[in-house]
């Protein structure tokens, strides 16, 4: 009776040991990314705001489908354009540790009352969402 329970409790780990090295194995092969807080700030003056300019986004690592970046809870009369990354990969240079921009949003910044705004910049594939905050700062003169 003992030789068949330390029997049982050897097939049980292996079979245990084997569920979990095939899950790992898994989740190794799949899509892996990161959307990098590149810490962005701009300041615009209050009574011109700042149409026409950009930020960026830096997503890390590797992706099966299309991610797609954009800019949230904007400030008022503000307006933004989302892009979209293709699938592929992008690794930070091992040298220096630069990292690649992909991912560019056009944006316009309306005359706003002076103060901090903190927008989100977003990145989804449609499973996964990342966010980083960014901040624009409204002042008489910048």
């Amino acid at each position: 009776m003992r030789t068949s329970n330390r029997a049982a409790k050897l097939t049980i780990g292996a079979t245990a040991g084997l569920v979990l090295a095939l899950a790992g194995s898994t989740s190794a092969s799949a899509s892996s990314w990161e959307l990098r807080d590149l810490e962005q700030r701009m300041c615009v003056t209050s009574d011109f705001g700042h149409p026409n300019t950009y930020f960026v986004a830096a997503v890390v690592g590797k992706w099966s489908k299309t991610v797609h970046v954009g800019l949230r809870n904007l400030p008022p009369g503000t307006t933004s354009t989302d892009d979209a990354i293709p699938p592929g990969s992008n690794y930070p240079n091992p040298e220096n540790g630069a990292t690649t921009i992909n991912g560019w949003l056009q944006i316009s910044i309306a005359p706003l009352p002076v103060g901090v705004y903190t927008p989100t910049l977003v990145a989804y594939s449609g499973k996964e969402t990342q966010s980083v905050p960014i901040t624009i700062t409204s002042q008489t003169r910048c």
